[in-house]
């Protein structure tokens, strides 16, 4: 999963990171609101936390720039002003969520879970397909109740596909939710990760389809 962090201060961008990584997010960090319009606008992300006091553009007139060209990733607002009408101001404008500063970052990493499941019609962080049962909170994976082990990149991809599931997601599309705009994979990289995957947890589940994509669902 591949989320925005739009903060000014170096020292919360970096723990927000940190935390954010820690439990498998590919991050990019943007500190300013010109930064964050312009890579809102061309990236393709899962969630962006964004801060209101920017520097060069407030952080309501980014999100309403997003809103207004379909940007529609989930966006938690974070901010220290928590003046309520500032969160209602939030909210009308397109935001998902509203936490005040400072905050515990478990509660951050439980808010952005439970925005992302929602995101994908998911009303838990356990999804099933077949036999396989993949928890993206535990970052653990099951195949007929033995547990699979997988490595990060592994697990990033199989939760990628998990939430989208039975859609054909392509390979570029992959490789930018795995690692970003600065570590591009290749296409031949995640047909190579793919393989692993498929040797671990069943060639039947993860299909191909030929001009598409990988698609995760439910075996024949």
């Amino acid at each position: 999963m591949r989320a925005l962090v739009v903060e000014d201060e170096p020292d919360v961008a970096d723990d927000i990171r940190a935390a954010l990584q820690a439990v498998g997010f590919v991050v990019d960090i943007a500190p300013d609101g010109r930064d964050a319009w312009f890579s809102g606008d061309v990236e393709d992300y899962d969630i962006a936390i964004l801060d209101l006091g920017l520097p060069h553009l407030d952080g309501l007139s980014v999100l309403k720039r997003w809103r207004a060209a379909d940007r529609l990733f989930p966006v938690i607002i974070v901010s220290a002003r928590g003046d309520w009408t500032e969160r209602v101001e939030g909210i009308n404008a397109g935001a998902d969520d509203y936490m005040g500063k400072p905050f515990e970052m478990g509660e951050l990493i439980a808010r952005v879970r439970g925005l992302l499941r929602r995101a994908a019609g998911r009303g838990s962080s356990t999804v099933a397909i077949g036999p396989l049962r993949i928890d993206s909170q535990r970052m653990s994976v099951e195949l007929n109740g033995v547990p699979v082990r997988l490595s990060p990149l592994e697990f990033r991809l199989l939760d990628y596909l998990a939430h989208n599931i039975a859609r054909a997601v392509p390979a570029t599309e992959l490789a930018d939710h795995l690692y970003g705009t600065a570590d591009s994979g290749d296409s031949n990289a995640i047909e190579a990760l793919v393989g692993r995957l498929r040797r671990k947890v069943g060639a039947e589940l993860i299909a191909t389809r030929r001009g598409f994509g990988y698609v995760l669902d439910q075996p024949a």
